[in-house]
């Protein structure tokens, strides 16, 4: 039998027998039942979840105004087609009963934010603030959510440009609307898309999240405390900064190289730091790895361009950020430096109350095979692709192992998006489906499906330009599995790279299940639309009027995730005018029964790295889609 053939067979009994096993030896956390009801205009739809720990035989009583009304298996929903906006819930799942809860009057909850005062630039330019990407954890240990947001100032930059920019801010919200603290990061911290990703997990495993993000001298913890020297500016004005030229002389920039370097942050010591979540306070900080350059904090420009590719810090400021459960047993951290050349990551655990390495990767050490570097995304993805139930981290075109050794490269080069999960349900184990941008380098490809273990193209579409977009979904039923489309054409594929229409949504951003059915709809900018098949064309389902999207053409939601009620997904969306949050959740009911996507490792590791650079959507590590069979439950 062939090394493949044996790999596959080995996978597929581990998926079925110790893969499930093992995941349940993770930590994850401990979840209420999330009751929420919306209103609809034929009733009341009331859902809750279906917790890890029910059986497959578990009922669900729904009390409405103190009186049970219905009794439900199997689902966790119901439409009470005599429920009114007045109406109060509460499910009784045996001996436990949820909060009671009021009907959504509009389809969405409103969280209040206090929106920070401005500022000026060195240079005499003002800048506002916008809500920009959340994440979400139970901060306070009581089974609910509470919401994590990041502030960008109006004046982020992208790392190929200069400019100064104002601070980052953290913020906590509970969802009935309380502020619990904010964190700023300081002005050693540059903004934008590619400087801040943060982590929300519980990390230590005592049943609260904690949050880990870099930090510098002068961040300052949400009771006042400092880290690092609170009066170090690492700021470059551009004119202080002097390169070496190829004698050994120093030399001050001229005009041109000042404007380069103007705002950036290349110089002074970089921290890692956690963050209780109930309070914001700093728990502990040690030094964030790599150092831009080996020997220090410090560095020409020539030195970070032999280093990075560049001597202005557009591929050495590149950062990227997962969860991963790399013991199989509690979350780690996982922070990433560089992508486009030089590939660096390093696993840190949080116990008992210290963080250290678990482990680091760099992709120009000795004894690291060719090819690890320059193939990394714009974001990356946890997954435990050999299911032995600690997880992978699958780095754009290349993988490491939960030990932080290579684990395959396929050679494709950099992407803006990517997809993992089971996305062929005719084959064992995982796949991922990315988009590339490089077809001069690997061979005219622009998207292609790989096996999530072995790192084998399965398939790939050509193009002799920049592929940006790319999307995995099953959309339509009449064939098994997901299918895909990219920018770099205007066909449907099916999961086995067949072309299955020359029509494809113009929408190329996040999946979400939404309607009542096992297909994905598709969540772009604030819109969520469904596919028809028939016609080839996409129909909205809902339009989130007085709402913005984030990150400019991204049009990415501040958060997507299974955060209340049944398996089915939220939309968190700021306001236009950044004073609230709202968080719309479906008032359709559905026949489907699934436990909380949230206690499948995969999707909640995707929750927790959403956030990172070109945010992508969370996905399972199952298949959902038309024919699928829910997990077994005991």
């Amino acid at each position: 039998m062939s090394f493949r053939r044996i790999a596959l067979v080995t996978t597929a009994l581990a998926l079925l027998a110790g893969g499930a096993s093992a995941q349940n030896a993770r930590k994850l956390e401990t979840l209420d039942r999330g009751a929420v009801a919306v209103a609809t205009g034929n009733g009341v739809l009331v859902s809750w979840r279906i917790l890890n720990s029910d059986t497959a035989n578990q009922t669900y009583d729904v009390w409405r105004d103190g009186k049970k009304v219905k009794t439900i298996k199997g689902v966790s929903n119901w439409l009470d087609a005599k429920g009114v906006a007045g109406s109060s819930y509460q499910i009784k799942a045996g001996k436990e009963t949820s909060a009671v809860v009021k009907p959504w009057a509009n389809g969405y909850l409103e969280i209040p934010l206090d929106v920070p005062a401005g500022g000026t630039t060195p240079d005499g330019k003002a800048y506002t603030y916008t809500a920009n990407d959340a994440s979400t954890g139970d901060l306070d240990g009581d089974g609910d959510y509470e919401i994590i947001l990041k502030w960008d100032p109006t004046n982020a930059q992208d790392n190929s440009r200069a400019g100064y920019t104002g601070p980052v801010l953290l913020d906590a919200y509970t969802l009935e609307g309380k502020k619990l603290w904010r964190i700023d990061l300081g002005r050693n911290i540059r903004a934008g898309a590619h400087y801040t990703q943060f982590l929300v997990e519980d990390f230590d495993g005592d049943g609260k999240s904690e949050l880990i993000v870099k930090t510098a001298d002068g961040s300052k913890d949400a009771q006042g405390k400092v880290i690092g020297d609170a009066h170090a500016d690492w700021v470059s004005t551009g004119g202080e900064l002097e390169q070496t030229d190829r004698t050994g002389s120093v030399q001050t920039p001229d005009g041109k190289l000042m404007a380069q370097f103007q705002g950036r942050i290349l110089k002074g010591p970089e921290y890692l730091s956690v963050f209780e979540g109930v309070s914001g306070r700093v728990l502990d900080t040690v030094p964030y790895w790599p150092t831009r350059v080996p020997e220090g904090d410090t560095a020409t420009p020539e030195r970070l361009k032999e280093i990075w590719g560049d001597g202005y810090g557009n591929r050495s400021e590149r950062y990227l950020a997962g969860v991963a459960w790399l013991d199989g047993a509690l979350p780690s951290a996982v922070m990433a430096r560089g992508y486009y050349g030089r590939t660096t990551l390093a696993a840190y655990d949080y116990r008992s109350g210290k963080l250290s390495q678990r482990w680091t990767f760099d992709s120009t050490a000795p004894g690291v095979p060719e090819g690890f570097s320059g193939q990394g995304n714009h974001q990356l993805s946890v997954a435990d692709v050999d299911a032995d139930g600690r997880d992978e981290i699958i780095y754009g075109a290349m993988a490491l192992d939960d030990t932080g050794k290579p684990l395959w490269t396929a050679k494709l080069f950099h992407g803006d998006a990517m997809h993992v999960s089971d996305l062929d349900p005719t084959r064992p184990g995982l796949e991922k489906f990315g988009v590339h941008e490089s077809p001069k380098a690997n061979g005219n490809k622009g998207s292609a499906l790989l096996d999530a273990r072995t790192g084998e193209v399965l398939w790939t579409t050509y193009t002799d330009k920049d592929t940006g977009r790319g999307v995995a979904a099953d959309i339509d039923p009449r064939y098994p599995g997901a299918e895909a489309w990219a920018s770099n054409g205007g066909n449907l594929y099916n999961i086995k790279g067949e072309v299955i229409g020359d029509k494809r949504p113009r929408q190329m951003n996040f999946a979400i299940w939404w309607d009542g059915d096992p297909l994905r709809e598709m969540l772009d900018n604030i819109t969520i639309s469904k596919w028809d098949w028939n016609t080839g064309e996409t129909r909205p389902l809902l339009q989130a009027d007085g709402m913005a999207s984030n990150n400019g053409t991204k049009a990415t939601p501040a958060l997507q995730a299974d955060i209340l009620g049944d398996w089915r997904e939220e939309v968190v969306l700021r306001k236009a005018d950044n004073t609230a949050l709202r968080i719309y959740s479906t008032p359709i009911p559905s026949d489907i029964g699934l436990v909380t996507l949230m206690q499948d490792p995969q999707y909640r590791a995707a929750v927790a790295w959403q956030n990172t650079a070109y945010n992508q959507p969370p996905h399972p590590s199952f298949y959902i889609g038309e024919g699928f069979k829910a997990p077994a439950r005991k």
